[in-house]
């Protein structure tokens, strides 16, 4: 009888422990529940637009309504989309100190305006994504349905609570404009819960997002600049959202303080600089080309003229001028060709520049059959004053070769090289095995030997140049790239 009594008590005491446990956990969803069901406004706005709010406030409900969490898989679910927490102040105080120390070498302005691009891009990018997700599972089609839902999804997330002020007008066109406070901003809110205070306005993220997830609900380019800060010791966090092409015009406006400095971000500033530059080389491309065209057709005419003026020339010594002058100008086309043909006009793979610059100055000799090149080089990749440069210095030594070989009928063999001698430092060697000159070389006597424009060329890139006479002629042209 005892033994019955003693279960019984055990099973009573089991009883209550469960009954208390359900009252917990019923405490908890109570609460939970509680929050969903509550009726306070998630947004402030003028009375015009409540009834627009309201509704946006029912759906966003219903929305975050079916919400689990399951930290035995580390998940985070929201109507069935995943969902992460992350530390207000990982992405505002503290992230500005991150960056601060990793660009210690540039000043604190530039670290700043560094994060505030990366946060801006990122922020405006998830809003426009969330508004595409979050429009597509409500199956909101009215565009000032979709704007609505945007600043009481920012209220359920936790980003920030939103007024709008009184002279907004959210219109879908380029006269939209919208003014609003956020009065507990996350990003502030770090700032000032870490007793901290920033010399620039710090809401960035929430900028951005807003401006994302309004651009997208009315299929326009927004952006929004914070014009106050509670960071910064002001009263509120104020914002001005509208087109980038007028938001000046309001923000001259409201701004009064002559000293009061704003900037205006812009999503994704760095790609849209990059197809600026894009461009701009699109259309340097297209002018050197044409230029290209018309040097190389002037410099055809004036070939066909000293051509002419060769037949009726008796001086020898005019004829030899005339000579080296076509020789000059054939050089110069030469480059030219070799040069636009080129992909890019910016750089010029050089290994491959030689490779064509040499076949072709053998062919425009029509000797191919008597000298033979060979080509050795490191991978390098000049631009193009420089490839201009050193296109030149080896057409004028092939050049020589060429003539010397032609002149005392050597099978000749001409071999340039191109190597490295230290992370920024080149050698340029230049050799053939023809009979050549017959004296020795030295740089007092490369002057005169018709070298005068190699030598200049040589200066320009701050060069310097030896020659060798060794079973032939050695140039050694060494340079640096900055």
């Amino acid at each position: 009888m005892s033994q019955l009594k003693n279960n019984i008590k055990a099973e009573q005491a089991e009883l209550k422990e469960r009954i208390l446990a359900l009252e917990a956990e019923n405490a908890v969803l109570k609460k939970r529940l509680n929050w969903f069901e509550e009726d306070r406004a998630t947004v402030k706005c003028p009375d015009s637009f409540k009834p627009i709010f309201d509704e946006a406030q029912n759906t966003v409900k219903e929305y975050f309504k079916n919400i689990d969490f399951n930290p035995s898989q580390g998940t985070i679910s929201i109507n069935d989309d995943r969902y992460i927490l992350i530390r207000a102040s990982a992405l505002s105080s503290d992230f500005f100190k991150a960056i601060t120390q990793l660009y210690r070498d540039q000043s604190k302005e530039v670290a700043f305006n560094i994060g505030e691009n990366f946060l801006f891009d990122i922020g405006h990018l998830i809003g426009m994504e969330d508004a595409k997700q979050f429009h597509k599972k409500m199956d909101l089609n009215n565009p000032i349905e979709k704007l609505a839902a945007g600043p009481v999804h920012f209220a359920y997330s936790g980003w920030a609570f939103v007024d709008i002020h009184p002279e907004s007008n959210p219109s879908p066109d380029e006269n939209y404009f919208l003014k609003y406070d956020h009065p507990y901003s996350f990003e502030a809110e770090s700032w000032i819960k870490k007793g901290e205070k920033s010399d620039k306005p710090v809401c960035i993220m929430n900028a951005a997002y807003s401006s994302g997830w309004c651009g997208e609900s009315f299929g326009i380019q927004l952006t929004a600049v914070e014009t106050h800060c509670r960071a910064k010791g002001d009263e509120r966090c104020t914002f001005i959202m509208a087109p980038p092409d007028r938001i000046n015009d309001y923000l001259h406006k409201d701004i009064r303080e002559k000293s009061r400095e704003t900037r205006i971000p812009v999503f994704f500033e760095r790609k849209n600089i990059e197809q600026g530059l894009v461009k701009s080389l699109e259309e340097k491309d297209i002018l050197l080309k044409e230029i290209h065209h018309r040097v190389k057709n002037n410099l055809q005419i004036i070939s066909s003229f000293l051509n002419l003026q060769f037949i009726e020339i008796e001086d020898p010594k005019v004829a030899a001028a005339i000579e080296k002058s076509k020789s000059r100008i054939n050089s110069m086309a030469l480059i030219h060709t070799k040069l636009y043909q080129s992909e890019t006009l910016a750089s010029i793979d050089f290994g491959e520049y030689i490779d064509e610059l040499l076949a072709s100055i053998i062919e425009n000799y029509s000797i191919s059959k008597a000298i033979k090149y060979e080509v050795a080089h490191d991978e390098a990749i000049f631009d193009i004053d420089l490839s201009v440069n050193l296109g030149l210095i080896i057409t004028e030594l092939v050049i020589n070769s060429c003539k010397h070989a032609f002149m005392e009928q050597d099978a000749g063999l001409i071999k340039v090289e191109l190597k490295h001698t230290s992370d920024q430092g080149y050698e340029l060697h230049i050799s053939d095995n023809g009979s050549g000159i017959k004296e020795s070389i030295n740089l007092e006597k490369v002057r005169t030997l018709g070298m005068e424009i190699v030598l200049g060329l040589v200066e320009q890139i701050d060069g310097k140049i030896a020659v060798e006479k060794e079973n032939g002629l050695h140039y050694k042209i060494s340079f640096s790239v900055q």
